[in-house]
């Protein structure tokens, strides 16, 4: 087996060696930091749809006002108006889903199921609470949530819920006087979840690591051809050459000219006591002859 095969191997095995550990803490690492960039984005999705709300309320609904005694406009609610934003948003990025979850809500398709009741309780239960951040099971597999308290802090979030004879007739009509009524300012009355399945962090840290493989056998390869051809020129080949030069003068061929190393390392260290070596068996023979 040749140097440089011998060389080579040793590369691969300690590279082999040094990926298993590099690769378990690149894999935990990336898929913490794709679970924190999933949770990043569903939070930036969730202040977008707050500020949709904070619009609405601040400059739709008193545009819309004067027609909400005759025609129930959808667009008035602030929890329309964010859930219709979130939709275009899903279009870039289906696997994000939003519900403005409701205890008593307006519209039904805001009312709460059991696990998004018990989420808005915890944020009822302790006023300091601003986020919570789980997982769950889900029919289409587990699923990421990201839940922040919907609390009444304008009072004009009341002007629609706090009797029906308060509210717009419109909105009674549409829904009728026992949805939606008896909030109270600074209550929390339900919670924005975003959700996102656990598969697509997963899928990011997998793509991610298969990339930075792919780098790193990229890099590999790449450094060790320029270590092949360094010890190749370097080494290799100023060896073979002595091989052959002491061959030669083996033979009894002093005339063999000397190899010519540059530098100072072991390699042109070497060629030089071969030189001097070839020079002193030279003298020697030539002693020999004479006597």
């Amino acid at each position: 087996m040749s140097l440089l095969t011998k060389f080579n191997l040793a590369l691969i095995l300690v590279f082999g060696l040094a990926l298993v550990p590099a690769g378990w803490i690149a894999n935990d690492l990336l898929q913490k930091s794709a679970r924190t960039q999933v949770i990043e984005n569903a939070r930036i999705m969730m202040e977008t749809a707050l500020a949709v709300r904070t619009y609405t309320i601040k400059q739709i609904q008193p545009l819309l006002a004067p027609q909400l005694e005759t025609t129930f406009l959808p667009q008035s609610v602030p929890a329309y108006s964010a859930t219709e934003i979130f939709n275009a948003i899903r279009k870039t990025n289906p696997e994000y889903a939003y519900k403005e979850a409701t205890l008593n809500p307006t519209n039904p398709r805001n009312r709460t199921v059991d696990w998004e009741a018990d989420l808005v309780q915890a944020f009822r239960n302790d006023d300091g609470k601003k986020e919570i951040i789980g997982e769950r099971e889900t029919p289409q597999g587990r699923a990421l949530f990201l839940s922040h308290p919907i609390r009444i802090k304008d009072a004009k979030c009341l002007a629609c819920h706090t009797t029906p004879d308060l509210a717009p007739a419109s909105q009674v009509r549409a829904y009728g006087p026992n949805n939606g009524f008896g909030w109270k300012l600074d209550e929390v009355v339900g919670a924005q979840i975003v959700s996102v399945p656990t598969s697509l962090p997963v899928k990011m840290a997998r793509d991610a690591f298969r990339t930075l493989l792919a780098t790193l056998a990229g890099v590999f390869v790449l450094t060790l051809l320029i270590l092949n051809l360094l010890l190749r020129f370097v080494v290799i080949r100023p060896l073979r050459e002595l091989s052959a030069m002491a061959d030669q003068v083996s033979l009894g061929n002093m005339d063999v000219p000397d190899v010519k190393v540059g530098g100072s390392d072991e390699v042109a260290q070497l060629a030089s006591s071969f030189g001097r070596m070839k020079i002193s068996l030279r003298k020697a023979l030539a002693m020999l002859e004479q006597e």
